[in-house]
């Protein structure tokens, strides 16, 4: 059969706006190409004309700069049409990928509130603050237990005013302690002699004494 009737052509894919946005983006670049070549020539035109005397050979000249340059404003026209549809295509496609965005956003909160709602039928609120309560009744416990380790016990009781009468007594002992009046009477003493005792000395009257003091008796 399809080599009687032949094959139907395939369907072309449905216009992209993405597409047409590229196409007109090329249009006003070729546009923009020969709105500069034109400058160009409408340049050296007026250079020719500012070289030349009036005349039929000056107006030839000036006819053909205003030719061009009608072309370059009919240019300019259509390049500003093609970029207002390029920025409406523009805001289109804006608008079409924040819907399908908001969408996707949607749905996905969708599905994240079936998941909590799942999620919140495993949660039972009374479990909940059952086993808080549990955990407030062993913490008691706990420090009970503690309590009850660090209790105290077997010390012998005593007196209050035996406590403060030996405090004080032990007071006066550090203050005993800390005297230092017998460093004043260890300086107050005579300094001992310093160097070697001589045998040559005299005393007051001129007398010739030994190392003790005591007069020497002259050798016979």
């Amino acid at each position: 059969m399809n080599r009687i009737f032949g094959r139907g052509k395939p369907k072309a894919p449905p216009p992209n706006l993405s597409d047409c946005i590229g196409n007109v983006d090329a249009r006003a670049e070729s546009i923009d190409k020969k709105i500069g070549r034109l400058d160009a020539e409408l340049l050296k035109y007026k250079d020719q004309m500012k070289k030349m005397r009036d005349g039929p050979s000056k107006n030839m000249v000036k006819q053909k700069a205003m030719r061009v340059l009608k072309q370059k404003k009919m240019y300019e026209g259509q390049r500003e049409q093609l970029a207002q549809q390029s920025f409406n295509m523009e805001q289109a496609n804006y608008t079409i990928q924040t819907l399908k965005d908001t969408k996707t956003t949607v749905e996905a909160m969708k599905i994240g509130a079936k998941e909590m709602k799942r999620a919140y039928k495993d949660v039972k609120l009374d479990q909940i603050d059952d086993l808080q309560d549990q955990l407030e009744d062993m913490m008691e416990d706990a420090n009970e237990v503690q309590e009850a380790l660090s209790r105290s016990y077997g010390t012998p009781e005593i007196d209050e005013d035996d406590l403060e009468a030996e405090l004080d007594a032990l007071g006066d002992e550090l203050l005993l302690d800390d005297d230092s009046s017998y460093l004043d009477e260890a300086s107050a003493a005579p300094s001992i002699p310093e160097g070697i005792p001589s045998d040559s000395k005299t005393n007051k009257d001129g007398v010739l004494v030994d190392e003790f003091g005591l007069p020497q008796i002259p050798a016979t």
